[in-house]
């Protein structure tokens, strides 16, 4: 014991041995150990950032749903909305011009849109704008436009060319030689109906006088004047719809190929001035009016004519018997 409490007293003043004074250092110098430095912010621009492949796929997901991208909504969707967009539009323009009717159809208001922007359908519209103001006109705003909803640009196949609308009460309704159910068919639609008799099987003569049934088919309805002064034909002649309807012709001229027309009378055949034959087919003859009926109408076979021709295009042809009463 005493040896050990000398050796003690040694240590003690002498410090401890070089083995337990470099354990010593050792922990002391761990205690202290500086803190590891933190990363400095990035300087890059967040566009040198990489993502990974897998993040950005989310990353672009989660952002087109709070977007509402198009390239994720249906077609359905997008149909919709390029709709609403349209009939917006439309309205916005029949507002500014009264010769312009919201009820226009779509696809025919994308074709002829230019046209209500030009001084000639400015003036026109003043025009019928101070006509309603003071007379009877038909047919009725809503109804001008008939023959651009009942059938669609892109499937039209026959045109059946009409000068006037008819301007007597409840008959007009934007088809031409076509008249509202309620009303007698007038004498040259029912001399359409005897030569469809004679010239198409199983043809019946229908109680009315309305071709809604042809337009929906594809047979397009067009006057070459939209709108007339009740009991005085011919009263808006030259006043625009003309130009309007001129601009119908070449568009479908331009844009389609394969159409029938059906020229009937001197007036409908000027209009062969716009249609390329080498595109189209024209078929000429008399107006059924009572008053010429008799000099070529009647056996001109025009309605099968016309379908044999649409059938050598591979075209689904006109069912002719096809007249429902709405």
């Amino acid at each position: 014991m005493r040896i050990w409490r000398e050796r003690f007293r040694t240590e003690c003043a002498g410090g401890f041995p070089p083995r337990m004074e470099m354990a010593q250092q050792k922990n002391l110098l761990s205690f202290f150990k500086p803190v590891a430095e933190k990363r400095a912010l990035s300087t890059h621009n967040s566009d040198d950032i990489k993502v990974p492949d897998s993040k950005k796929s989310k990353i672009d997901k989660l952002s087109d749903e709070k977007e509402g991208s198009p390239s994720k909504m249906t077609k359905d969707q997008i149909l919709r909305m390029e709709s609403s967009q349209l009939q917006a539009k439309i309205k916005l323009l029949s507002k500014k011009y009264p010769a312009l009717h919201s009820s226009i159809g779509e696809s025919w208001f994308k074709v002829l849109e230019p046209e209500f922007k030009k001084p000639y359908f400015e003036k026109l519209s003043q025009f019928l704008l101070k006509e309603r103001s003071t007379y009877t006109i038909y047919p009725p705003e809503d109804h001008v436009w008939t023959w651009t909803k009942a059938c669609d640009f892109n499937k039209v196949k026959v045109v059946i060319l009409g000068q006037d609308p008819y301007h007597n009460p409840k008959q007009a309704h934007g088809l031409c030689f076509s008249v509202q159910v309620d009303v007698q068919p007038p004498p040259s639609l029912l001399n359409m109906f005897k030569e469809l008799k004679t010239d198409i099987p199983g043809f019946e003569t229908p109680s009315h006088g309305n071709l809604i049934g042809w337009a929906r088919q594809g047979v397009l309805l067009l006057n070459a004047c939209l709108t007339v002064r009740a009991n005085q034909p011919n009263s808006h002649k030259d006043k625009g719809w003309e130009e309007l309807t001129d601009s119908v012709i070449k568009a479908l001229n331009e844009k389609s190929s394969g159409l029938v027309f059906l020229l009937w009378g001197a007036y409908a055949q000027k209009k062969a001035a716009l249609v390329n034959m080498k595109k189209h087919h024209l078929l000429k003859t008399v107006h059924p009016s009572p008053l010429s009926a008799a000099r070529g109408f009647f056996g001109c076979k025009h309605f099968s004519q016309a379908n044999d021709l649409l059938k050598s295009q591979k075209k689904t042809p006109i069912d002719w018997s096809d007249l429902p009463r709405e």
